[in-house]
């Protein structure tokens, strides 16, 4: 069984580093498979990068363009939607010629059009494709924010300046609706949560949709003295550190607004952890939130070496994550398999990673209050060890590379017996 894993990248961004890691999984299993991308960042020759030229970027810029326009001129929502105008015929490529199943990821930004994703569905090979969020069950947006259009038919869309039944939304739809006629996609969310959002779209209506986890390197992400990871940093040994972790940090869907506020609360109710405890903050943009933040704050920055950000993780005694809306962090089982807690709230795919108050603590949706009784707890009131040994079993059973990889290839046997076949 060959595997083409294909998304936008290779390293930047969560569903990258999920596919990644899922291409290391399944070979270490026995699995043959390879990592087709657009922006190849490796020298890994399991990756392939698209054949240089310069539509690649054109490619990008025409979708934006094109967005540009519908939001008339307005840069708000304009990296939040994809329309999948402009993209690359992967299907001449002897990386897709050679494979079995096509294992689609995130595809988005110039990288794949719908006309791209028609000409892999007509060439008979079995599809699969992992949702990293809900973009390939609605018609535009990544993250629905509490619209249900989705579940009969995208229109009328509030990320558009102009709503109407033949909107940017309606047109997209429609092109989704019609290359996907016909055909039989396998699709893998990443969550139970988000699972359960697409078994609602009216779009994946008659398409296979379930839930697999994505895989992490125990061997990588592991447990390292605090004290070293700390003195790496130059973090203080003799405090408590808490940790937040963003690609952008002051992206409002990941919640520093709420992060901010729980500390304020949290020390302006126990003074004395205003002097035990600091801040770390890895991520794009951190020093943008430092003087907003109630205790001492070390800024990291963006970082994609994996050794520096597991050495962040270990020097982390909570690690907190208040995203409003998410499917299932990498954060949180990269902090869990270095021994890190976390705190996050009950929304998407969080509470199904963190127990609550076994190897973390669930905060209920958007409230600070909760949030920093959370950390609290994690703290001063949990046992330490415990919350370790929790963090460490949850990842081996639930997350590892072994177990993942199995429950793919059960999906790539469902898919080649039926054969993806026109109905």
């Amino acid at each position: 069984m060959r595997v083409l894993i294909v998304n936008t990248s290779e390293k930047t961004g969560g569903a990258a580093v999920a596919a990644h890691r899922l291409m290391e999984a399944l070979n270490n299993y026995g699995v043959k498979s390879k990592m087709l991308v657009r922006d190849k960042q490796s020298d890994d020759l399991s990756v392939v990068g698209l054949p240089k030229s310069p539509l690649l970027r054109w490619h990008f810029l025409w979708e934006r363009l094109v967005i540009f326009f519908h939001l008339r001129f307005s840069r708000k929502h304009l990296f939040e939607i994809d329309i999948a105008n402009a993209g690359t015929d992967i299907t001449r490529l002897p990386e897709f010629k050679e494979a079995d199943i096509i294992h689609l990821h995130w595809v988005n930004q110039g990288m794949l059009s719908l006309k791209d994703i028609q000409k892999i569905l007509r060439s008979g090979k079995p599809v699969v494709w992992t949702m990293h969020d809900i973009w390939a069950a609605t018609a535009i947006c990544h993250y629905t924010r509490g619209c249900n259009n989705f579940k009969t038919r995208c229109c009328q869309c509030t990320m558009l300046p102009s709503k109407g039944n033949n909107d940017l939304s309606a047109r997209v739809w429609h092109q989704k609706e019609r290359i996907q006629d016909g055909y039989t996609v396998f699709f893998v969310a990443c969550s139970r949560w988000l699972e359960g959002m697409a078994k609602q779209s009216a779009l994946l209506k008659g398409h296979k949709i379930t839930n697999i986890p994505n895989a992490i390197d125990s061997r990588v992400f592991r447990p390292m003295d605090k004290i070293q990871a700390r003195e790496s940093l130059g973090l203080p040994v003799d405090k408590q550190v808490i940790l937040f972790v963003s690609q952008k940090v002051t992206d409002e869907r990941k919640g520093v607004s709420f992060f901010i506020e729980a500390i304020q609360r949290m020390t302006a109710e126990n003074p004395v952890m205003a002097e035990q405890t600091v801040i770390a903050i890895l991520g794009g943009h951190s020093e943008d939130v430092v003087a907003q933040l109630a205790l001492p704050t070390f800024p990291l920055g963006y970082v994609s070496d994996e050794k520096t950000i597991v050495t962040v993780y270990n020097a982390a005694d909570v690690f907190v994550t208040p995203s409003l809306e998410d499917n299932l962090p990498n954060t949180i089982m990269e902090a869990m398999a270095c021994g890190v807690p976390s705190v996050g709230f009950n929304v998407g795919g969080i509470p199904e990673e963190i127990d609550h108050k076994k190897n973390g603590y669930v905060a209920a949706y958007r409230d600070a209050h909760d949030l920093a009784s959370g950390i609290q707890w994690v703290l001063r009131e949990a046992d330490a060890g415990e919350l370790r040994s929790q963090c460490l079993r949850k990842v081996a059973h639930c997350y590892s590379q072994s177990a993942v990889a199995l429950r793919y290839v059960e999906v790539y046997n469902q898919a080649l017996a039926m054969k993806h076949y026109k109905l």
